[in-house]
């Protein structure tokens, strides 16, 4: 069983400026459903660590941004803006904001903070000595995956299982796959081998993007230290895959499926994305 998980968050979201020059981009809200079933508001990364509770993780590694606060804020209770909630008669909203409070009491929460925003496995790197010597779940605080029973992340630890496997990745068909890194895999039998990652390649050779929601084990560590800056002179998550890769290690990969929804606000065109979907999907379960 995965016990930890990383949840980068300290990127500058400039691709959504201004309204991410003091707060997080993973703090912006995306629709949702309370637990009295009503429709709602949460910001994304409060869904992600909300799922990842539901599926079992107690502990968490948020690795975020010199300056940018509002995430430990929002993640740090409190009961006196409960109690004036319900002296206003405000008693649902602080009903829900009481039982958020309670799983994060009862959670493992360690806060690392990444001075300069230096890339994605860079900030991966940062969760060294918070992971220690076991397997670990990485979850990128700006995309949040829709599916029955946390289905995806029950299907990417099955796969990780395999003592033979270093990584596992979870993998999407797209239009266009050069904002992504991108897999070129082989089926043996029921799995899907990773033979190589590429960072947003000018003319990808496959549709298959890969996802921001990984299981490593401890050595993707050793492979982020041996590599220099790639695409962007950051140091990218992607090129520490490819290491592993060359140094003959197992990578493999499943597929995300079609009824399964990707909610991503890296961008305005796939905010709004998100928010349409998280509407319709989330307003339709209410229904229930």
């Amino acid at each position: 069983m995965i016990k930890k998980v990383v949840i980068p968050a300290a990127g500058l979201g400039t691709r959504l400026l201004s309204a991410t020059k003091e707060q997080p981009k993973e703090m912006l809200p995306v629709f949702a459903k309370d637990s009295n079933g009503a429709l709602c508001l949460k910001p994304l990364v409060q869904l992600i660590f909300e799922q990842l509770y539901d599926f079992g993780i107690r502990n968490f590694c948020f690795i975020v941004g010199r300056g940018k606060r509002a995430i430990e804020d929002h993640f740090t209770p409190d009961y006196q803006f409960i109690k004036s909630l319900d002296d206003k008669g405000k008693n649902s909203q602080a009903s829900q904001l009481e039982s958020f409070y309670k799983i994060v009491d009862a959670s493992t929460i360690v806060w690392v903070n990444q001075p300069e925003p230096k890339g994605f496995g860079h900030a991966v790197l940062q969760a060294k000595s918070f992971i220690g010597d076991e397997p670990f779940l990485v979850h990128a605080g700006d995309t949040y995956i829709v599916s029955e029973g946390n289905d995806h992340l029950n299907r990417l630890i099955k796969e990780h299982q395999s003592k033979s496997t270093d990584v596992s990745l979870l993998l999407q068909e797209v239009h266009d796959p050069r904002q992504y890194g991108v897999a070129e895999v082989i089926r043996e039998g029921s799995k899907l081998i990773v033979k190589r990652v590429v960072e947003k390649p000018e003319q990808p050779k496959t549709n298959l993007a890969i996802m921001p929601i990984y299981v490593f084990n401890p050595v993707i560590f050793r492979a982020l230290e041996a590599i220099g800056p790639g695409k962007g002179g950051e140091i990218q998550l992607t090129d520490g895959i490819q290491k592993l890769i060359d140094w003959r290690l197992e990578v493999r990969a499943i597929r995300l499926r079609e009824r399964e929804l990707r909610l991503d606000i890296g961008t305005p065109e796939t905010y709004w994305e998100a928010q349409r979907l998280s509407y319709e999907y989330f307003k339709e379960q209410a229904r229930v």
